[in-house]
């Protein structure tokens, strides 16, 4: 009875001890491990988490038994561990750190790190080049001409543009018209327009990762989705298949769009910082079955 007593009143010492910060500093590192594990799930990460685990696990089975020289290679390794781990998981880094940049909230609060709001002058042509980029959609969708056309939002696509060619122009119908034309040697890629201008064509874009996305959906649409889950691009698509235009953001697409709703749905994304658009009851949806879009 009084071992149990006394392991009460060292417990309650313990807490007694504890201040506001302590909670909240268990509470940050909680958070962290949590989204750390939550980040590298179901990932090429998770494996090679797994095989760190079994390292450490070994190195100390080896300190226990004493064996010399397995103990100082495994210690030698957990050295440099930082910089492996750093090296090892920079794609799942560079991604987390995109997606607290993208973060609304840290939009709100820390405003002062982005961009200024836009002037008349810059809506302008932003509205402008969203009616180009509709109506010359309306006009692929009616040939069965495949178009990807991006539209840069805060985070900026340098690296993604730099594999195409840059153009630096002003938007219209006879222009995107001519990139997009089958035997142009731009038509093949993406176009990236950045605050209403034709920023550069023949771009790569990254192509999805996700397992879920419906078969029937090409190269194109693929390449539309993987680049909206690394940014905050929006990406329209015009199915060479089937004529449908469609438009990708945060992963979602949404298919068979006429011209109002596009014009509708662009200006809501790049306009209004506040509205993003995620279709809720259709992920990855198609009206039609059967047919495969374009490649």
């Amino acid at each position: 009875m009084h071992i149990i007593t006394q392991w009460f009143s060292d417990v309650v010492s313990v807490f007694n001890t504890i201040q506001v910060k302590d909670i909240i500093d268990i509470l940050v590192i909680t958070f962290i491990i949590f989204s750390a594990f939550k980040l590298v799930r179901e990932t090429r990460a998770e494996q090679l988490l797994k095989g760190l685990i079994i390292l450490f696990v070994l190195y100390f089975i080896s300190n226990v038994f004493g064996f010399t020289m397995l103990t100082s290679l495994m210690r030698l390794f957990f050295e440099f561990a930082v910089i492996i781990i750093a090296v090892i998981f920079q794609p799942e880094i560079r991604k987390a750190l995109e997606r607290i940049g993208q973060n609304n909230f840290i939009r709100k609060y820390f405003s002062f790190l982005f961009n200024s709001e836009r002037n008349d002058e810059e809506i302008r042509i932003i509205k402008k080049s969203i009616v180009d980029v509709a109506d010359v959609a309306t006009l692929f969708s009616s040939s069965k001409t495949g178009a990807l056309i991006v539209f840069e939002n805060k985070v900026k696509l340098s690296d993604i543009a730099s594999s195409g060619t840059v153009l630096n122009a002003q938007t219209s119908v006879a222009l995107l018209g001519n990139i997009f034309f089958n035997k142009a040697p731009l038509h093949d890629g993406a176009t990236i327009i950045r605050d209403g201008l034709v920023y550069a064509s023949g771009c790569i874009l990254p192509l999805t990762d996700n397992k879920n996305v419906d078969i029937n959906l090409g190269t194109r649409h693929r390449a539309a989705l993987g680049m909206s889950e690394v940014s905050d691009a929006i990406i329209v698509v015009v199915s060479e298949e089937t004529g449908a235009i469609s438009i990708a953001v945060n992963g979602q697409l949404q298919r068979y769009l006429d011209r109002e709703t596009l014009v509708s749905r662009l200006e809501d994304l790049l306009l209004d910082g506040t509205k993003i658009y995620v279709k809720n009851n259709s992920k990855f949806s198609s009206k039609r079955k059967g047919k495969r879009d374009e490649k």
